[in-house]
């Protein structure tokens, strides 16, 4: 693990095509131990999510490289690296899913729902207020909360239109992105540490994304996690 944060720090501060180009033997190194890693998560989650054994380090995977088209920071390459898993096809995937981030002091887990369309934001919304103590039972299992303490994000300064705003917990109706994260993990783990301390996140995200997944699979139709 120490490599792969050495190399996004010199990334963070060479970040130019040249230097790139004189280090893309080192990046192809590093390139090939987040595969490994990679690999290595997506076999030990199909005990809890037996789909993951069909997907590839590539389908969860954003390249290293940025698109600058329509942004005003024009560094080529991205400091971090995002590993993604969500059924049935990875960081393509409309379906709520497993996210581990890698940057030097900024090594976290998330998942959920990020940016949903209008469509299914509504319908989340409204499994939860037809669900709620279902929900509730998710996000205030102690466990959850200890892993998880903020549930969604950008959130509405109101009540979401069609909701009564007085609803006792209107709140959980806010979010406009229905992520969670979380910051326990370290810079200083081994990548079996890594490993195991993600899994357990996992673990305990899974109901959430179920939750989640449910909805989605009503929106869009029932994918095959098998």
């Amino acid at each position: 693990m120490k490599e792969i944060y050495q190399f996004l720090r010199e990334v963070a501060a060479n970040n130019n095509r040249e230097w790139f180009a004189e280090n893309k033997e080192r990046w192809r190194q590093v390139d090939a131990r987040v595969n490994e890693l990679t690999q290595n998560l997506l076999n030990a989650m199909t005990p809890f999510e037996p789909g993951a054994k069909y997907l590839q380090p590539k389908d969860c995977r954003w390249r290293i490289y940025r698109d600058t088209r329509f942004s005003y920071n024009k560094a080529p390459y991205k400091t971090h690296i995002g590993i993604f898993v969500a059924l049935p096809n990875g960081k393509k995937s409309e379906r709520a899913g497993y996210y581990l981030h890698l940057e030097p002091g900024n090594v976290w887990v998330g998942g959920g729902l990020w940016c949903p369309e209008p469509k299914l934001l509504k319908a989340v919304r409204q499994e939860i207020y037809a669900n709620v103590e279902e929900y509730l039972g998710i996000i205030e299992n102690p466990k959850f909360r200890k892993s998880y303490p903020e549930v969604g994000a950008d959130m509405l300064k109101t009540a979401p239109a069609g909701f009564p705003k007085d609803w006792e917990h209107i709140d959980l109706l806010k979010p406009r992105m229905y992520t969670i994260a979380s910051y326990k993990l370290g810079e200083e783990l081994t990548a079996d540490q890594l490993l195991k301390e993600t899994l357990k996140l996992f673990r305990v995200m899974k109901p959430y994304n179920d939750f989640l997944n449910y909805t989605v699979d009503e929106v869009y139709g029932p994918k095959d996690d098998n």
